[in-house]
């Protein structure tokens, strides 16, 4: 019951931050947020979105399988958040957009710009609601289990408090709500870290002797380039995958595009980027303590990674304070990224697919309707879901978000022009020939691909764009640079 408090006490406050912040609650407050928002606010919450509750939850589990490697991925972001400022972001502030595929249409033709909105929200749909099941499996099997309450009641009942904070404020609730969340979450994970090094009877000098010493923490990987953890393989993953998951999402540059100007937007998106690395390291240095303090009680590692945070911390084992903590962290996290994703599927639905952007009412239907694609997303993904939850994630974004990278990649990089009526066809035969590569060097050689198939994804797609082409762009009216 402390955590069906907890949940019930934190959305209680969230509610209020969405009373403060919809009294004005027009189209241009939810898309855009009358584009007023402070670029620190911004950058402090959309550290919050990005972790979300999968981070949470598998990343100290990590630790036990690819030791810490996952850092050379992070590393790879900073350099992913930094051409995002100074590459895209000056294009979206010059066009004014309210959604970022906007661009496409003007540059390659509407149906790039249907295209790039659909694999948008196929993307944005699956990837939201990984990151949510995780809490939701969560509360199911620690609490609501116990109690007969089926698990599609607990996502509906989950998914339907998210509605209801976001369905009048939009974008501009989310602003002052991730900042919130980012706050709970950070605190609530060093204090979980201050709790364990006292289980462990440790202090701050063995506790970084502890980590550093155990042979989990290793972090780069230069001897073995047919490794998935090879330094530049997660290096360059890592900036694509920035790129594409924040500076090709409208998701995430719809925050971004509520700051007051471009030098704002800027400095909001390279103050997060470095912000990223050390929340990540602190949630691998848990994972290692953690591994040690199983050890020292004699208790067996769970099989799934994905387990080793929650076996400690919603059981009861590191005492109640934590079980709270623990809730808050993980509502926090998944709340942050779930609710703007909702927000950012509702504002590409009306402005990019219906093209009615000024229609407040088409909006209220179409944030209903996300919410109950979003419900029944949930529920599939417990059903296939076989690996490790943050993997999941990165493997489906190397499929939905490739194509995205090869349009935007494409308009930016190159002066030629594509034939637009070939651009769903190439969108969409881009990953089944990434899947089919990928299976076959599998089965011929042994090697698998790892996070690189985003990049590979993306090649495929610009080729199939280049190869369609028509005449120099120059020759075109109306085009944007």
């Amino acid at each position: 019951m402390v955590i069906i408090f907890t949940v019930l006490a934190y959305f209680c406050v969230l509610l209020l931050f969405s009373k403060l912040t919809s009294k004005q609650s027009d189209n241009e407050t939810f898309y855009r947020a009358n584009r007023r928002s402070p670029w620190y606010m911004v950058a402090f919450g959309m550290v919050g979105a990005s972790i979300s509750g999968v981070t949470f939850v598998s990343v100290p589990g990590m630790t036990e399988r690819t030791d810490m490697t996952y850092m050379q991925t992070c590393i790879g972001f900073i350099l992913g958040y930094f051409i995002i400022a100074f590459v895209l972001l000056p294009v979206y502030y010059r066009l004014n957009l309210t959604t970022i595929y906007s661009y496409l249409r003007d540059r390659i033709g509407r149906k790039a710009y249907k295209t790039g909105a659909s694999f948008f929200l196929l993307s944005k749909m699956t990837g939201a609601a990984v990151r949510f099941y995780v809490i939701c499996i969560i509360l199911q099997r620690f609490v609501l289990e116990q109690q007969g309450v089926p698990f599609v009641v607990t996502v509906t009942i989950m998914a339907g408090l998210i509605w209801l904070y976001t369905r009048r404020g939009g974008i501009k609730t989310l602003v002052w709500t991730d900042t919130f969340q980012t706050l709970c979450m950070f605190t609530a994970l060093i204090l979980i870290i201050v709790h364990v090094m006292g289980k462990m009877d440790m202090d701050l000098a063995e506790t970084v002797a502890t980590i550093a010493n155990d042979p989990h923490s290793r972090i780069f990987v230069f001897d073995d380039w047919l490794s998935t953890q090879y330094f530049w393989k997660q290096f360059l993953s890592g900036a694509f995958i920035a790129i594409v998951m924040t500076g090709l999402d409208q998701d995430m540059m719809q925050k971004n595009l509520t700051c007051k100007t471009l030098r704002e937007a800027q400095k909001d998106m390279c103050s997060y980027g470095f912000a990223f690395v050390p929340a990540n390291l602190l949630f691998l240095c848990l994972g290692i303590l953690l591994t040690h303090l199983a050890q020292q009680e004699g208790i067996p590692l769970p099989a799934s990674g994905d387990e080793l945070l929650p076996m400690f911390a919603a059981t009861g084992r590191l005492g109640e304070t934590v079980v709270v903590l623990f809730t808050i962290g993980i509502v926090a996290a998944s709340f942050s990224s779930a609710d703007s994703a909702l927000t950012a599927m509702t504002t590409s639905y009306c402005v990019d697919i219906r093209e009615r952007g000024s229609d407040e009412r088409l909006r209220r239907r179409a944030h209903i309707m996300m919410a109950v694609i979003f419900v029944v997303f949930i529920l599939l993904f417990r059903v296939i879901n076989s690996t490790s939850v943050i993997d999941a994630i990165y493997i489906m974004c190397s499929y939905t978000y490739g194509p995205l990278l090869g349009l935007f990649a494409f308009g930016l990089l190159t002066r030629r022009e594509a034939d637009d009526r070939w651009v769903p066809w190439i969108a969409v035969a881009s990953p089944l020939l990434c899947f089919a590569l990928d299976t076959g060097v599998t089965h011929w050689t042994g090697y698998k691909f790892g996070y690189e198939l985003l990049m590979l994804n993306g090649v495929l797609t610009f080729t199939g764009l280049w190869l369609s082409h028509l005449k120099p762009l120059g020759q075109r009216e109306a085009t944007v640079g």
